[in-house]
């Protein structure tokens, strides 16, 4: 067989086990391929038409003797898995996953070394800075950690930084060079040189959120008297499960019917049977009557199956409400 009749085969194999797969999982799939491996794919997916169960099943069959005869090759596993960190979580997120898996793939910058550090360590380094230079350091660490950078801010400071946060955009190796030396000062090092894109409104709201609740009460109506529109924009990303009992009939309903029934049971079993009400009054009597019956039916339950569970309605949520099927959140009204 040529090459080229290889290769065509292949590319079929490969669109037919794609085809056959769940979407999400195609689409992840589909994201780590280069723009013509997507274009080959893409059109023999289009040009396959009808394919029939024994044609994949020779798919499926093909992969497992690839796999059977050749394996995995280990040359260069380390770019491998850095290329598919970086495409999955980008740049400054792989580049700490890296780190702490492969301490030993390169020199340890300050701003890696940064990472590993306490938010007290943090706060004495970088607390009396200019609020720009903390937003840069706060989106390179974790979450949980900046959140308690954050609270650990003067008051007036705080706004300032999460503003910064969500406005950061594009940062060049400049940027990333004066915080490195500022930092390599006292945990040594270099800086890198490539351009990471860096913040958002989704990042500040990750750390507003992980922060204590007082940091959200006063960091949004003091940042809206600045940008009220960022601060709309952070406070949407800010969904919590709780903020889900304040949507309306349609709202609720909208949500409702985009949430399978096993996953409304299990949200709805962590937590207090009042605290139901809101998503039980959206549905027909019949409809709320059999979900008490089934939540009750359930018997214990692992709290952490139900906090999945609702991580997976505010995510539902989350994307209604970015395709403004449904709104919630503060109003006009809750800022002076």
């Amino acid at each position: 067989m040529s090459t080229e009749s290889q290769a065509r085969r292949d590319s079929d194999r490969a669109a037919i086990l794609l085809l056959a797969l769940d979407d999400g999982i195609a689409a992840s799939l589909l994201a780590r391929l280069e723009p013509a491996e997507l274009r080959v794919l893409g059109e023999r997916m289009v040009e396959l038409g009808e394919i029939g169960s024994e044609a994949i099943a020779m798919a499926v069959a093909g992969f497992v003797t690839r796999c059977e005869t050749q394996g995995l090759g280990a040359h260069d596993r380390l770019g491998q898995v850095r290329t598919m960190l970086n495409r999955a979580v980008g740049e400054t997120k792989a580049a700490g996953v890296i780190e702490r898996i492969a301490p030993q793939a390169s020199a340890a910058p300050a701003l890696d070394l940064a990472r590993w550090l306490t938010p007290a360590v943090l706060l004495s380094l970088i607390g009396d800075e200019h609020p720009q230079v903390i937003a840069l350091l706060l989106v390179q660490i974790e979450p949980e950690t900046a959140a308690e950078v954050l609270h650990g801010l003067a008051a007036e400071v705080q706004p300032q930084v999460v503003q910064r946060i969500a406005a950061l955009g594009p940062v060049g190796p400049e940027a990333l060079a004066l915080l490195d030396a500022l930092l390599a000062e006292r945990i040594a090092a270099t800086a890198g040189s490539e351009v990471f894109t860096m913040g958002g409104a989704r990042e500040a709201a990750d750390i507003v959120n992980a922060a204590h609740r007082s940091v959200a009460q006063r960091v949004l109506p003091a940042l809206a008297k600045f940008d009220k529109a960022l601060a709309r924009q952070i406070e949407s990303e800010m969904f919590t499960f709780e903020q889900l009992y304040a949507l309306d009939d349609k709202a609720m309903g909208s949500l409702l019917r985009e949430v399978d029934s096993e996953t409304l049971i299990m949200a709805l079993k962590g937590i207090a049977p009042e605290l139901r009400e809101p998503f039980l009054g959206a549905m027909s009597s019949r409809a709320a009557d059999g979900v008490r019956d089934e939540i009750e039916a359930r018997g214990r339950m692992r709290r952490s199956d139900a906090l999945e569970a609702q991580k997976a309605m505010i995510g539902t949520a989350r994307s209604l409400a970015a395709s403004g099927d449904i709104s919630f959140g503060a109003s006009d009204d809750d800022y002076v």
